[in-house]
């Protein structure tokens, strides 16, 4: 495994270790936009071997976890 898709790997594991199924995250479409609101619908997986993404409840197509920060629910 490449360096590269170790760090996605340990990357999507750190998400899913902290995320759960359901969960409320903030989503950037791109760096400076505003965030939006979704839950997750699914764990972070490995995208082609190059990228963690994730699947949002409401998204269409999955979005890099990089992307999103849980909200923490108080």
């Amino acid at each position: 495994m490449k360096q590269r898709e170790a760090s996605q790997h340990e990357i999507a594991a750190q998400w899913n270790a902290n995320v759960s199924i359901g969960d409320t995250v903030e989503y950037r479409s791109y760096p400076g936009a505003e965030p939006e609101l979704f839950s997750t619908r699914t764990a972070a997986s490995i995208l082609g071997g190059h990228t963690a993404v994730v699947w949002l409840n409401g998204k269409s197509g999955c979005v890099a976890v990089d992307a999103c920060h849980k909200v923490d629910e108080r």
